[in-house]
């Protein structure tokens, strides 16, 4: 493609004749109370998955184990012979 040829993603820019009026081009979701993500300023997040959590924290800790067990593996041995 050369820098002469349209892009096909000319129609994807935010401002287009499409877009709804918080996607153009001038709006920057910076005046108050208003979010371009649609988060609400009163909303809260649902309810914490605690099995999901201990699952991470679980598969970290044995991936430090497993990271100890290679460290230790493949370390230099020094013989007192």
């Amino acid at each position: 493609m050369t820098t002469s040829e349209p892009s096909v993603h000319d129609s994807d820019a935010p401002g287009h004749a499409g877009a709804v009026a918080h996607h153009a081009t001038d709006d920057h979701g910076d005046d108050h109370g208003h979010d371009d993500h649609a988060h609400g300023d009163g909303e809260t997040l649902g309810p914490i998955d605690t099995f999901a959590w201990g699952a991470g924290v679980l598969g970290v800790f044995l991936g430090v184990v497993v990271w100890f067990c290679l460290m230790l593996a493949t370390a230099a041995t020094t013989s007192t012979v």
